[in-house]
């Protein structure tokens, strides 16, 4: 008797299991609802729009436009006239079964792209002969619009995601737009937003017939936020336009917030040419321009060695040793002479303090304060480690782990760098003394150039150069952003090295570019090129005891630094302090000065000298 009740429990058990199941499937749990009604349904991603861009005075500088994906389901073709639809969308009959065996390929019943990004123009007239062929229907889509023409290089732009970002973000899924450059790449995670879901009802034509179950299961996109950048536009194009037929860059920075005020290089290009079905062929022509690489970012990756400017760092750091003071003098006889050891210098010559020595720009004051500094310790290589720990302190040869995409760390050496060259330990200050001059084994990019500049217009901190302000209304909060940065040179000792700074716009090499009304300092420098004529180098700041804006400058094969990084540099500084400017042949000048046959010919030389290598 017992046994026979055991026996009705357990089936009772069995019938109450099954009968909670059926009840989750079917009325908790929608997951297989939706399921069953696939071949009914069909589900929409609702790209989520990217948040915008602004300038740091509220400009806008990337929104958002409407575009459209052409989808295909290749279980739902049948009998597709291959040749009105080739009419109807721009594509061979040939293209067009090419790209629905792609389709059959991703997938015989799961949806497929077969034409990106119609614009909203195309889209019209695709859009009222979609109904005559079952299968394709239109997917929204999101893409970036630029108001302005120029700094393609710091808002950036956006892609398809490949298979190698997705397999390391299993959250995006094929056909995802992403960040690849500039501010969109930097701050992707911000930007994105979150994508909605909408699921329509179709018949068996494939054609809409409303909301599946009323838009219960419907999702709605999350924009992604706001950026406020740190760029001013105005002054990024104007920077933009003197560098035209020219290649270099400039960086110019907030000393006192480490905010990037303009990030030019040149030459540069339009990014609406990246924005929509011509991408793909624009980008390749970018790309493949290995002449002027308007992809690659001059101001962040190009290194050069920092010539002439660098010697208000060897200033500053024989100072801090106590090797020189502000009173300490040589006497140039045209150059630095040690044995058979000449490095040759282009000043006026004879005897000139600290001042005077970075208002000429003298080689043999600089070799001898290099000299000293490292012969102030029992080694070479105990004296190079100290000089360049010092180096290393004003944001050279490492990386500045800002929030920018990319960059190089440039290259400071120390003792076991020339251990290695030269073979043996027994060196001396001499044997490295092109370093004294900011050329040898020195190399900077722009940034680093820009922010030495910011570290010196402080009298010896920094912030961390970035390039976003703020975030939704709000202020970037990243310590690595904010923090003050100090140098290993104490405050005191940059007073004599910016007055020599000074000097070199009222009585130096610069003078031909100083602004009435404004104290600007900098420095000029000429950064050897074994390629073809010497790069024109320029920093500065100003006003000298306010500074609001520090400054690098770098035009390549400009030979040398009051030729045009000086005059540019001062029509920014004069722009942007003042917003007018008072030297309208200097900038006639600049605007219309040109330096390609310099680079044809460079070319040339380039060519000329790899042939004669493989014959």
């Amino acid at each position: 008797m017992e046994r026979k009740y055991l026996f009705y429990a357990f089936f009772i058990f069995i019938g109450l299991a099954f009968t909670s199941r059926l009840f989750y499937i079917q009325i908790v749990d929608t997951s297989y609802k939706l399921s069953a009604e696939s071949n009914a349904t069909r589900q929409l991603k609702l790209y989520a729009p990217r948040g915008y861009i602004y300038d740091r005075n509220g400009k806008l500088l990337v929104a958002n436009q409407v575009a459209y994906d052409l989808m295909v389901i290749p279980q739902h073709v049948d009998q597709l006239d291959t040749m009105a639809l080739g009419q109807l969308i721009n594509m061979s009959p040939k293209e067009i079964d090419s790209q629905l065996k792609k389709a059959k390929r991703h997938s015989y019943y799961k949806p497929s792209i077969f034409l990106k990004q119609l614009s909203k123009e195309d889209f019209v007239a695709v859009q009222e002969a979609l109904h005559l062929y079952p299968g394709f229907y239109p997917q929204k889509r999101i893409l970036r619009d630029y108001p302005y023409q120029g700094a393609a290089n710091v808002v950036g732009f956006i892609g398809e995601a490949n298979d190698r970002f997705l397999a390391r973000h299993p959250e995006y899924s094929k056909g995802d737009l992403i960040g690849v450059a500039g501010i969109d790449k930097s701050y992707e995670d911000l930007l994105k937003g979150k994508a909605g879901v909408k699921r329509i009802t179709v018949d068996v034509h494939n054609r809409e017939k409303g909301k599946f179950l009323e838009g219960l299961y419907d999702t709605l996109p999350t924009p992604g936020k706001e950026i406020l950048s740190t760029i001013d536009i105005d002054l990024q194009l104007y920077g933009e336009a003197l560098m035209v037929n020219k290649r270099g860059s400039i960086v110019a920075i907030e000393p006192k917030t480490g905010e990037i005020l303009a990030l030019v290089t040149a030459p540069n290009y339009n990014p609406n040419l990246l924005v929509g079905r011509q991408r793909s062929r624009e980008y390749s022509r970018l790309y493949l321009d290995s002449i002027s690489k308007p992809l690659f970012d001059r101001g962040l990756l190009a290194e050069y060695p920092p010539g002439s400017p660098f010697k208000v760092i060897n200033a500053l750091i024989g100072l801090q040793e106590g090797v020189i003071t502000e009173n300490t003098s040589f006497t140039c006889h045209h150059g630095f002479h040690f044995g058979r050891l000449t490095v040759g210098c282009h000043c006026e010559g004879g005897s000139m303090a600290l001042e005077k020595s970075i208002s000429k720009s003298c080689n043999n004051y600089y070799c001898n304060v290099y000299k000293r500094i490292i012969e102030n310790y029992p080694t070479a290589q105990e004296g190079i480690n100290h000089w360049s720990d010092h180096v290393k302190s004003f944001g050279l040869g490492k990386f500045l782990n800002n929030d920018l995409p990319t960059g190089r760390k440039g290259f400071v050496p120390t003792s076991d760098y020339f251990d290695k060259a030269f073979g043996y330990t027994g060196w001396k200050a001499v044997s490295t003394i092109s370093m004294g001059i900011g050329q040898g084994e020195l190399v900077v990019t722009p940034i680093q150039l820009a922010n030495m500049t910011a570290a010196v217009a402080n009298r010896g901190w920094y912030i961390t150069p970035h390039i976003v302000k703020g975030i939704n209304g709000n202020p970037i909060e990243d310590p690595n952003l904010t923090q003050r940065r100090n140098t290993t040179v104490d405050s005191i000792h940059f007073e004599p090295v910016i007055e020599g700074m000074h000097k070199v716009f009222t009585d130096g090499t610069a003078r031909g570019s100083q602004v009435a009304g404004i104290e600007i300092c900098g420095k000029t420098g000429t950064a050897e090129n074994p390629h073809g004529q010497d790069h024109s180098i320029f920093i500065a700041f100003a006003p000298k005891d306010d500074p609001q804006i520090a400054i690098a400058i770098i035009v390549e094969n400009g030979y040398w630094g009051s030729r045009w990084a000086a005059p540019i540099s001062s029509l920014l500084i004069e722009d942007y302090l003042t917003d007018t400017i008072t030297r309208p042949h200097i900038e006639k000048r600049m605007f219309e000065g040109s330096l390609q046959e310099e680079y044809d010919n460079q070319w040339e030389i380039i060519q000329a000298r790899k042939n004669e290598k493989s014959k």
